[in-house]
């Protein structure tokens, strides 16, 4: 008489226990009308202030939905008793094995191989919930010393780069792809110029260091220097509506420019005033950065040598400096302190494109790069950095703070993160689908001084943020 294999008995049982869930199934539907007649009778004998038949529809609702849990609840126990058969036919084998001594063996060495695996797994979920905790502990408190103060909307397309005047009034500016250039109050969020001069995309705005003059770099090869005259408006209750939206419809816009910087053949990717104002200097696609004079808007100096396209271009707040990053995976520094010698070194701490290199108020330099690392490096020594700081995302056009020298890092993941100058995390900016940026950031700015927004960050998500970052508390913290 042949004897049933296990794997057959196994088939077996499991085809009785489909069927007999099937029958229960069938019995549990039988059921249901009766139930939900009874229930209805119940129902029409209670008070209450719906109408019946919206009662009766959600009656039937809750009842699909009890019918689902009771369905999935007796699949459950099947699987339950299939895993404790399972269970017991592989005990059954283990002690059939464990007959012979080189078995004995081989199963003390899975079962030690299983048990490191569990405890590693164990240590890793350890691990894992840990840093959960942690780094939310961490988020709640950077939403309680950074917090978003303002979003200033109005660009139809991404913005690469703002800036923040340094005489008064002090207004942001921004600088977007939709070809346009825009003045806003801090306080109100309200557009007060738009510059509409460009040709392309405008990549870069920077304001002169005296004077009410913007310098902007544009994809049409040009930069150029416009002045502009604002009225920062009054606030208004919010109540008073009429006011609010009469603000919002005087956008003035302005597009003569009192000189324009020609000689690139590339797009004009960023542009800095020179201490002084005297001076500017623009960075091109062309790999080259030229030095023009204001005033006659001629070319003085065309500083060349990088191997690919420039992306970046920052001059020193005090001294006759200039730094410029490229493609390259470098970035140079040219010295114009002597007039008659014009030194340039060059510098390969990164291994993919700088996005942008500045200099803080001290003797550093900051660069930032695609290769996700900021560096900090000495303008007395820069053979190596002082402080290298490994993000998980591409790092865009970064700012530093005059006054604190703490290090604002815009990512391609839509993050903010802040940095002191020695490479300690400080925060990051709070995110969610409810503020933020919800694309890539393109550029942060610093102004100290503001009560309101002290820190602004642009992207591709067409808005500028305003930030109140609580300084104090956030050095205190580290």
């Amino acid at each position: 008489m042949p004897v049933e294999s296990g794997s057959s008995a196994a088939a077996r049982q499991a085809k009785q226990k489909r069927k007999s869930h099937s029958l229960s199934i069938r019995r549990t539907n039988s059921t249901e009308q009766d139930r939900s007649g009874l229930q209805r009778d119940m129902l029409e004998g209670q008070d209450s202030k719906l109408p019946l038949s919206l009662r009766s529809n959600l009656l039937d609702v809750f009842g699909q939905i009890e019918r689902e849990f009771e369905n999935l609840y007796i699949e459950n126990l099947e699987l339950r008793r299939e895993i404790e058969t399972l269970n017991d036919r592989l005990a059954a084998e283990g002690q059939a094995i464990e007959g012979g001594d080189l078995a004995k063996g081989a199963l003390k060495t899975k079962a030690s191989h299983s048990t490191s695996q569990l405890s590693q797994k164990l240590k890793t979920t350890y691990k894992a919930s840990t840093s959960k905790i942690v780094s939310s502990f961490k988020a709640t408190t950077s939403r309680a010393v950074c917090q978003l103060g303002r979003e200033y909307v109005g660009h139809r397309d991404g913005i690469w780069d703002l800036s923040v005047t340094r005489t008064q009034p002090v207004v942001l500016g921004t600088a977007s792809a939709d070809h346009s250039a825009m003045l806003w109050s801090i306080e109100t969020g309200k557009c007060l110029l738009k510059y509409v001069g460009h040709q392309g995309s405008v990549n870069s705005i920077k304001f002169h260091p005296t004077e009410q003059m913007a310098l902007t770099a544009s994809g049409d090869q040009t930069a150029h220097i416009w002045r502009y005259m604002v009225q920062l408006p009054t606030p208004q209750p919010v109540t008073d509506i009429s006011v609010s939206m009469t603000t919002t419809a005087v956008t003035r816009t302005h597009n003569v420019a009192v000189t324009t910087l020609r000689s690139h053949q590339g797009v004009v990717i960023a542009a800095d005033w020179l201490v002084g104002g005297k001076q500017a200097v623009t960075a091109s696609w062309d790999r080259a950065a030229n030095l023009y004079d204001v005033e006659t808007s001629e070319l003085v100096h065309s500083l060349t040598g990088h191997d690919q396209e420039l992306t970046h271009c920052c001059t020193h707040p005090t001294q006759r400096l200039v730094v410029t990053s490229s493609r390259d995976t470098t970035f140079r520094l040219w010295d114009f302190r002597d007039p008659s010698i014009h030194s340039v070194n060059v510098f390969q701490g990164h291994t993919d494109t700088v996005t942008s290199a500045v200099f803080t108020v001290g003797d550093n330099v900051v660069s930032g790069s695609d290769d996700r690392t900021v560096k900090v490096w000495d303008l007395k020594n820069m053979r190596s950095p002082i402080a290298t700081i490994r993000t998980d995302s591409a790092v865009n056009r970064i700012s530093v703070s005059a006054n604190q020298r703490i290090i604002a890092l815009p990512h391609d993941n839509r993050q903010v993160r802040l940095f002191d100058m020695s490479g300690v995390r400080l925060a990051r900016l709070p995110r969610s689908n409810r503020q933020g940026h919800r694309r890539m950031v393109c550029c942060t700015a610093w102004c100290e001084d503001n009560p309101s927004c002290n820190l602004f960050s642009c992207g591709f998500d067409r808005q500028a943020i305003g930030w109140n970052i609580n300084i104090p508390a956030l050095l205190q913290e580290k």
